[in-house]
């Protein structure tokens, strides 16, 4: 489907404020969806991922992680139930390689990946008037955070923000368009999704940032991403250690900033580092003209000195709130 073709008569500023007073929809083309199935597959991933996926009830939802043995996130996830599928929404652009390395692992074990992004369409709905258009159209929603709701051609999963994701079988994809957008739901770009998620504090692991951050210093486990009482996991002793020894000195923070440009992996400079960076960034949307807003990962200590784009003296990040509170 021509998507871009659909978006191009939104401009930034409607769709801004109708993420901010209405609803908007965004395709979500920069995810793509690995699929387990198979009779062993939740003790698989459970042996993989920083989640507890046993956990993972049928109508229910959670981020997650996967890590070097070194406790450095190679991606990060939101995992969904679909029938019989466990499905890992990653990054477009990382999901050949992971899904290879975790097939890599499979060995013995009954289950087996699949790149399900052709088999489903993914769609993001937010804003203060989501829940209500998006019920007009599919029906009952999903009662609270992290918790789904299933039909035979699409998955409603209710994430924090007033934010919804769909999972639509493709071939029934345009029709729910339509009708979405007969509901009065403004089509928007992706990034105004992006966006959404950094005010969320959701955190996507990026070619840019792979191997960048331990899972806390992307707050993973202020958002349900990490459990400290399963059993083993790649990295999971750096993770732990992390946790129970105190030796956290990175944290996520959203911040905005004024320039033209910021993308995720550029680095963040602080007058007391020396020249070297406290952090890099992790996630960047544009939030109106002039504006960015972004998710950076940087030295808490550097926190008080002040964090620069690019150089020492480069564009100042102003720190902003968080919807949980920073551990």
């Amino acid at each position: 489907m021509a998507w871009t073709d659909l978006l191009a008569h939104t401009p930034l500023d409607a769709a801004l404020a109708d993420l901010e007073q209405g609803a908007v929809m965004s395709p979500l083309d920069a995810f793509g969806v690995i699929a387990f199935s198979g009779e062993e597959t939740q003790p698989f991933l459970q042996g993989q991922l920083s989640s507890d996926v046993r956990a993972l009830r049928e109508n229910a939802a959670q981020y997650s992680s996967y890590s070097t043995p070194k406790g450095r996130m190679l991606a990060s996830f939101l995992v969904f139930r679909r029938g019989d599928d466990y499905c890992l929404q990653v990054v477009a652009e990382l999901q050949a390689a992971i899904q290879k390395r975790l097939s890599m692992f499979v060995m013995r074990s009954k289950t087996k990946a699949r790149d399900a992004s052709g088999e489903l369409f993914l769609l993001g709905v937010a804003g203060p008037l989501a829940a209500a258009k998006l019920a007009s159209v599919v029906g009952a929603l999903p009662e609270s955070d992290f918790s789904s709701v299933h039909s035979e051609q699409c998955t409603v999963i209710a994430l924090p923000g007033q934010r919804y994701q769909l999972a639509i079988a493709h071939d029934a994809a345009l029709a729910l368009w339509q009708q979405l957008l007969a509901a009065g739901i403004l089509p928007a770009d992706e990034s105004l999704w992006r966006l959404s998620d950094i005010r969320a504090g959701a955190p996507w692991v990026t070619t840019a940032t792979q191997e960048a951050f331990v899972a806390q210093m992307a707050n993973m486990e202020l958002i349900g991403g990490v459990s400290f009482t399963k059993g083993c996991y790649p990295g999971q002793e750096i993770v732990a250690r992390t946790q129970y020894l105190g030796k956290l000195k990175r944290r996520m923070y959203r911040a905005s900033l004024a320039v033209d440009h910021a993308e995720a992996g550029q680095d963040v400079f602080s007058s007391e580092m020396n020249g070297q960076a406290s952090g890099k960034l992790m996630l960047a949307a544009k939030a109106g003209q002039g504006r960015w807003e972004v998710l950076v990962v940087a030295q808490i200590a550097s926190l008080e000195h002040g964090l620069h784009l690019a150089a020492v003296d480069g564009p100042a990040l102003e720190i902003l709130d968080l919807p949980y509170a920073l551990a």
